[in-house]
């Protein structure tokens, strides 16, 4: 991940701030560029960077057991990986692998724990932004326990494209089930269905999504809701 000097904030969260505190957040960032599965957190280590994905985006994953694990956060460009750093807590408490492969801006720490305390603008756009994660994990927590497998695919994969700003992106069966915490097998129903339905095409782990309109038609009710969320809360 060689780092080079930003030059501009195609980081929402980031573009949302006053121009004089947009200056000085990027002057603290590098430009860093993430490959997928590149693990930028682990469970109980300290936060030395904070992320502002640009062209990238990142899984938040909660391990459950040696064998097991489940997605319980997205962030791509409108949001930032280190969240906690906000709340006055230092330590990772999910495991953070980045599932869409391209840049993002780096802050260390200890310069973004300044400007939270220097910027009331910044602290605001974080305190928003919590909200929509929260929003966003107990929504997942009722759509993990009620939702089928399909719906639930469907609603991953529009979330994915959003972030990855394309229609194509590299995503494994493997990946599926351990993000949506379910077995192979029940991916691979899922991911055949729509494929069927001419919704997506699947070739040796890229998805093409073909049909949007489609796919939100087949996804829950919960990848509206996210966006309505987004949308009211950060603009």
């Amino acid at each position: 991940m060689p780092p080079t000097h930003p030059v501009l904030a195609s980081n929402r969260l980031l573009a949302s701030l006053p121009d004089g505190q947009l200056r000085r957040m990027l002057t603290g960032c590098d430009t860093v560029e993430l490959s997928v599965d590149d693990v930028l957190a682990t469970p109980g280590e300290c936060i030395r960077h904070v992320y502002f994905p640009t062209r990238s985006f990142v899984s938040l994953v909660m391990p459950v057991d040696v064998s097991g694990s489940l997605e319980v956060g997205l962030v791509g460009d409108e949001g930032m990986v280190g969240i906690p750093l906000a709340l006055g807590v230092d330590v990772w408490p999910l495991k953070a692998v980045v599932q869409g492969a391209g840049s993002a801006l780096r802050m260390g720490a200890d310069y973004f724990c300044r400007e939270l305390e220097r910027s009331g603008a910044l602290h605001g756009g974080i305190d928003r932004y919590l909200y929509v994660c929260l929003n966003q994990l107990t929504r997942r927590a009722a759509c993990t326990r009620f939702h089928v497998v399909e719906a639930r695919l469907a609603r991953w994969l529009l979330m994915s494209q959003d972030r990855a700003h394309a229609a194509s992106f590299d995503v494994t069966h493997e990946c599926l089930a351990l993000m949506l915490g379910v077995r192979r097998a029940g991916i691979t129903n899922a991911a055949s269905s729509l494929r069927q339905r001419r919704l997506i095409r699947y070739h040796r782990g890229k998805v093409t999504v073909l049909d949007r309109r489609g796919l939100r038609a087949a996804s829950c009710s919960c990848y509206h809701a996210d966006r309505q969320s987004y949308d009211r809360i950060l603009g």
